[in-house]
């Protein structure tokens, strides 16, 4: 299947979205995986340390990745007027050794999660910042298979 994330490019196979360790992840990441699971057609996979969503169709992806964003634009809003902006960004990593495997062995993939920000103060005041890792939310760009 071929996938666009923000105009990058890519063909998979399937794309899988996961929240890891449900009992720790932060509201706003079971929010972001509920929001995906609950697209049709979709089947949550629930396994001792986390939950996964596979997508192996490019339509319920672009739904997917509008159903985060909502969740994140709604998460935003919520900011205290005047006093605090919220920002979100995707980073994307991958890992492999020459012959095209990451550490554990198995074929790449590139990763994908959202760091969060929250900036806070006013105009003359020092920058308040913090950075957030949604760490337990995130999606897997499975590799092609050889």
């Amino acid at each position: 299947m071929r996938i666009e994330l923000y105009s990058l490019g890519f063909d998979t196979p399937k794309v899988s979205f996961y929240l890891r360790t449900p009992w720790r992840a932060a509201t706003l990441e079971v929010k972001l995986f509920e929001s995906v699971a609950r697209l049709p057609g979709l089947q949550v996979e629930k396994g001792v340390e986390e939950m996964r969503v596979d997508i192996t169709e490019p339509k319920l992806w672009k739904l997917a990745i509008q159903a985060v964003a909502r969740v994140i634009k709604g998460w935003q809003e919520e900011a205290i007027p005047g006093n605090e902006k919220r920002s979100w960004r995707w980073l994307l990593e991958a890992d492999v050794d020459a012959d095209g495997y990451d550490d554990y062995g198995e074929k790449a993939s590139l990763w994908g999660f959202l760091r969060v920000s929250i900036d806070r103060g006013n105009p003359g005041e020092g920058e308040k910042g913090e950075d957030f890792d949604l760490d337990n939310f995130g999606i897997q760009i499975w590799g092609l298979e050889r």
